[in-house]
């Protein structure tokens, strides 16, 4: 198998210097930054790779819960979209797809992803990629975990300002028409590490302050992740599959899963909320494998 920076050499190189041009896309994050709008232009070249790797078969299952949620946002309602995560190709891919399908545009262009600071600090080519699509940056808690001590606390400082930026530009616009994009486990899941695959409690916050939500389970990847930075990640050609369950409210759903915690005995409860989360993804995620086998 080839790796991304090599089968696409030249969009690469192209999608760069048109980068260049662009005030849209910053390398380095501070709190006057973290609410990026996509590049548009960049969607082209972003969109020729995919073309190139997927195939017949591809598409999204439950485009009527996506619209419902749509609507719902339009009303002012917060509304949340919580995605499984294999590559940092689901983004794109995922609005690839929905452009494709008739008035998915609209729920395309409402999309803002809440996306992690290294995507657009630790490769500039991957901010390239990360560029096209319209974002609220954080800093991931668990950005600390390779740090120094020393190190860890000469951080803390700057992952506070910006995430505190980040979340008042999130009160903000949440409530104006948009469909606010999350991965739930917080990464990409790697197959050599379980934990990758399971929810980190933070989680709980955003189900506890939004309106409505729909999971959406990912069958299928283009490129398949790998010890490093996107750009050495491989790529295949595949069929790749999104389903989008019905239209939750966050609010049910959560009491609901309190419950079932407080009988159980579970002290973590924020935790268990979000493992809830993982496991019904999971099982979208399975149903759908098993329909494709058939």
């Amino acid at each position: 198998m080839e790796v991304l920076s090599s089968v696409f050499k030249d969009v690469i190189k192209e999608a760069v210097a048109l980068a260049k041009t662009s005030d849209k896309i910053a390398t380095v994050i501070n709190e006057q930054n973290v609410y990026q709008i996509g590049e548009t232009r960049i969607l082209p070249l972003i969109d020729r790779i995919i073309d190139a790797l997927i195939l017949s078969g591809s598409g999204i299952s439950g485009m009527e819960h996506l619209r419902a949620l749509l609507d719902k946002a339009k009303t002012g309602a917060s509304c949340l979209l919580l995605l499984e995560h294999y590559s940092n190709m689901d983004m794109p891919v995922f609005s690839y797809l929905l452009r494709k399908e008739p008035n998915g545009a609209e729920i395309a262009d409402a999309i803002v992803a809440i996306a992690g600071m290294k995507l657009n600090e630790e490769n500039s080519t991957v901010a390239v990629f990360t560029g096209a699509y319209t974002r609220l940056v954080i800093y991931p808690s668990r950005s600390f975990h390779h740090l120094s001590p020393v190190e860890a606390a000469a951080e803390a400082n700057r992952s506070a300002s910006i995430n505190h930026a980040a979340m008042r530009k999130l009160n903000e616009i949440k409530k104006q028409g948009k469909l606010i994009l999350v991965f739930p486990s917080g990464t990409r899941y790697r197959p050599w590490d379980p934990n990758t695959k399971r929810g980190v409690r933070e989680i709980d916050s955003y189900i506890k302050s939004f309106d409505y939500m729909c999971l959406v389970a990912i069958n299928g990847e283009l490129l398949h992740v790998r010890q490093g930075d996107m750009m050495d990640d491989f790529v295949s050609q595949n069929i790749v599959r999104f389903t989008v369950g019905p239209v939750v409210s966050c609010a049910d759903f959560r009491a609901s899963e309190c419950e079932k915690v407080e009988k159980a005995g579970i002290e973590d409860k924020k935790q268990a909320v979000v493992d809830v989360i993982m496991a019904r993804l999971d099982e979208i995620h399975q149903k759908t494998e098993i329909e494709y086998r058939n």
